[in-house]
């Protein structure tokens, strides 16, 4: 089992959740939508984790040639202009089920939050915040894609207890 911290403050962000060996594909985004709110179930279930090895979000630059899938994973919608541009964000983010941090974070107010029409699209980057400021988690749950919600892999730490 493992527990997120904030890294600047320490505060525990999560309860203990247990890893998945890699992030979930979505087979269809529009199954299981919540009717009441359009969000999508998350990509990974409450009481887990998976780290992301690819660039996740923000920034986004252009692409210097049509991105090419081998398969789709379902997840290309999180990020804008799919197709022409590619994120060039972090590597290894922690993507957890959203109920498992929410409680914890607050919606960044200073900036834009790139706010969808269902939910933060998550395209502008960090959009969560500890209690102390640091904005360490992006939230990308609009109607247009998946519901995800990544911690960036510098702000956050890891804490595995080990067994008594």
């Amino acid at each position: 089992m493992t527990v997120f911290f904030c890294t600047k403050c320490g505060t525990a962000l999560t309860g203990d959740l247990a890893a998945l060996p890699a992030v979930p594909d979505v087979d269809d985004p529009d199954n299981g939508r919540d009717k009441k709110t359009g969000l999508a179930r998350s990509t990974v279930p409450r009481g887990h984790y998976a780290i992301d090895p690819d660039p996740w979000g923000a920034p986004f630059v252009p692409a210097t040639a049509p991105r090419q899938h081998a398969r789709s994973t379902g997840r290309e919608l999180l990020w804008p202009d799919t197709g022409s541009t590619v994120s060039t964000g972090p590597r290894n983010t922690v993507v957890v089920h959203p109920d498992d941090v929410l409680p914890r974070l607050a919606p960044f107010t200073c900036g834009d939050n790139q706010t969808g029409c269902c939910g933060p699209t998550g395209a502008a980057g960090p959009n969560l915040a500890c209690a102390c400021g640091s904005r360490l988690a992006t939230w990308a749950a609009d109607c247009m894609g998946p519901n995800e919600l990544h911690l960036d892999p510098v702000r956050v730490h890891a804490w595995h207890p080990t067994p008594a």
